[in-house]
């Protein structure tokens, strides 16, 4: 027992070294993320809480963008729920060639840049792009256009609700949706009383950083939107517009809204990972008693 007492001492930091390492991470966060963050509200409030609601409410371009912004995240987290699902349900309960190809392209919007996705888009369904000359005979524009905004969204963010479901399925296993099955429980009955329930906390944390990534995604974005003031500029996008008008009050209002958005999110998520282990700690509290017993 000494032995293991005297190994365990000799792997441990010194405390001045444990001390320099938390300084240091503090100082890094504070300098990168906080001062920054602070800064943010700072300079969107400096005139007064009058200018400030006066550049986001009585703009009528920035109203528009927050509106846009509201109407094109839901949409995208939406079919991102459904292919999120789909996509962790084939991956976690099936073995068929190509599921590692497949497992492996759901990571690729993590990996391309989202200029190069705008482009993407832009080569297809642009007037000069690949399905341009039908889109124009039948009157659908996707580009520079609200469709175009959920496409890139989508494709920018897919993989979000995925990745989180995809372990947590695999980690739970399939008997008891097996033993559903062989009750009777038919396909909507066995989603919605047993696998639902069961990956609900790490569906809506999905959700919810897909949410976030949604609402500040700009590099996809401004390819295909076209950058038009009262049409197609999300949150994001109005605040770069701003900045280079040198109307610094207002870019920062724009931002202050997404930095709340972007705490919000963070304080969802740090309540879900709490309520996540304490879920986990009671089930394996209760296994032990039963255990015991």
């Amino acid at each position: 027992m000494a032995e293991l007492s005297g190994a365990r001492q000799a792997h441990d930091d010194p405390p001045a070294v444990r001390l320099a390492l938390i300084l240091a991470a503090l100082g890094i966060m504070v300098v990168l993320v906080v001062v920054p963050l602070v800064n943010v509200f700072y300079e969107a409030f400096a005139a007064g809480f009058g200018v400030y609601w006066s550049n986001l409410f009585e703009d009528p371009d920035t109203l528009h963008s927050i509106k846009l912004t509201l109407m094109v995240a839901p949409v995208a987290v939406l079919l991102n729920v459904v292919f999120g699902l789909a996509a962790a349900w084939a991956i976690a309960r099936f073995r068929f060639p190509g599921r590692a190809f497949l497992t492996a392209l759901i990571d690729l919007p993590f990996t391309v840049s989202p200029v190069v996705v705008g482009l993407f888009l832009l080569l297809l369904f642009g007037l000069q792009g690949y399905f341009g000359p039908w889109l124009r005979e039948h009157d659908i524009k996707i580009v520079f256009a609200y469709p175009g905004l959920v496409l890139a969204t989508v494709f920018v963010t897919f993989p979000v609700v995925a990745r989180e479901l995809i372990p947590l399925m695999e980690a739970l296993g399939s008997e008891e949706e097996v033993a559903a099955v062989s009750l009777g429980a038919r396909g909507w009955q066995l989603i919605r009383m047993i696998t639902l329930p069961n990956i609900k906390w790490g569906l809506l944390y999905g959700i919810i950083l897909c949410n976030a990534r949604a609402m500040g995604e700009f590099g996809a974005v401004f390819v295909v939107s076209g950058h038009i003031a009262g049409r197609t500029d999300t949150m994001p996008l109005r605040v770069e517009k701003l900045f280079q008008e040198y109307n610094l009050p207002g870019s920062f209002a724009v931002a202050s809204v997404l930095a709340m958005l972007a705490l919000v999110t963070l304080g969802v998520k740090t309540a879900l990972e709490w309520k996540t282990r304490r879920d986990l700690a009671e089930a394996k509290r209760l296994a032990t008693a039963g255990g015991g017993e």
